[in-house]
């Protein structure tokens, strides 16, 4: 449904989005995610037809963006970060008007009756928009993005700024969308991606660094032992001699919960079970394990590591998990140039 092959855009000579290739299939609730400024945004508005990519191609339903924009922007849905609306509108008014400005077929009435009852607006319809809570006007634009029926919805930050209760309705808002919709979503809240997306793709200084199933990329992470442990010993002598145990990677004191004792989280290297030889080391001293419990990896420890790592990713390509049928291209992404100028500024700011 969407193939982007080696989409590059450069202002002046800084590369703001480097060589990114990839395929999203009808169906996929997509996690599109990556630190401030690593060009999540340029994507998304060159992805819309927003931005023209300065190298690169991207095919909507087999149309090319450039060649065929009108067919490709018809299966296409946009929400910013910012809804495009106006203020001094009622909420009719402006549905009415995005109807007519999308060219739309569909008996009028009815279509907007059913779009304003998915995205629960439909009590709101007479009133100013300005006079809307954020999480209405976040929901206003969710209709917009709509009207068009679009078989593909791209949403930039969709919750941010929004309050928790508000948070969780647009959450599972965008769930039901994507049970007949290919969604998109633009986000750097972890637990928003891992709650609603099937499968993560990760940008960094406009490289993508993976792009592979959540689960499986948890799955591949999940290979280091992680371990909160509760010790009977010296809190000055823990950190030294768990440390030299072999195979151990990490060793930290998360703090004392319990007289006499000390927390403590310890990590061992991919594929190495740290437990016995941690027992024999604090049997061997007279300390006792009065707990011990394994940590999950989160995304957020996925995304921090795979961040961390951009410059050794970008050398092998993305990491891709899942056994996916597309593959990402075998050209390798050119070095991001050095930023020497100034002229950036509205992409990748937000």
């Amino acid at each position: 449904m969407i193939e982007v092959t080696g989409l590059t855009k450069r202002y002046g000579k800084k590369t703001v989005v480097n060589n990114l290739t990839f395929t999203v299939r009808r169906g996929e609730i997509i996690g599109f995610l990556g630190p401030n400024g690593a060009g999540k945004s340029t994507t998304m508005n060159m992805l819309t037809g927003y931005t023209a990519p300065t190298v690169g191609s991207i095919r909507i339903n087999g149309y090319n963006l450039l060649d065929a924009p009108e067919k490709a922007k018809a299966a296409i849905g946009y929400l910013p970060e910012i809804p495009p609306l106006y203020m001094d509108m009622t909420v009719n008014e402006y549905l009415n008007f995005v109807f007519g400005l999308k060219k739309c077929e569909f008996p009028r009435k009815e279509h907007l009756n059913e779009i304003c009852e998915v995205v629960r607006i439909s009590h709101v319809r007479h009133r100013m928009i300005r006079n809307l809570s954020k999480g209405y006007r976040q929901r206003v634009g969710f209709a917009q993005a709509l009207i068009n029926d679009p078989q593909i919805l791209i949403l930039d930050e969709p919750t941010v700024g929004l309050d928790p209760k508000e948070i969780v309705e647009i959450r599972t808002l965008i769930r039901k969308l994507g049970q007949t919709r290919t969604v998109i979503l633009s986000s750097h809240v972890l637990s928003e991606i891992q709650s609603t997306c099937e499968r993560v793709m990760i940008i960094n200084e406009g490289i993508l660094v993976a792009d592979a199933l959540t689960e499986d990329l948890a799955r591949s992470a999940a290979a280091n032992s992680r371990y909160i442990v509760r010790i009977a010993a010296p809190e000055d002598q823990v950190v030294p001699v768990l440390s030299a145990i072999p195979g151990m990677l990490k060793v930290e004191i998360q703090g004392v919960m319990e007289a006499g004792t000390v927390d403590v989280l310890v990590e061992a290297e991919k594929d190495v079970d740290i437990r016995r030889a941690l027992f024999e080391e604090c049997a061997k001293r007279g300390w006792y394990i009065l707990v011990i419990t394994p940590v999950g990896v989160s995304l957020e420890d996925i995304f921090l590591q795979l961040v961390e790592q951009t410059s050794s990713a970008s050398a092998d390509g993305p990491l891709t998990l899942g056994g996916k049928d597309d593959k990402d291209s075998e050209e390798k992404p050119a070095p991001a140039e050095e930023d020497t100028e100034n002229e950036e500024k509205e992409d990748d700011a937000q």
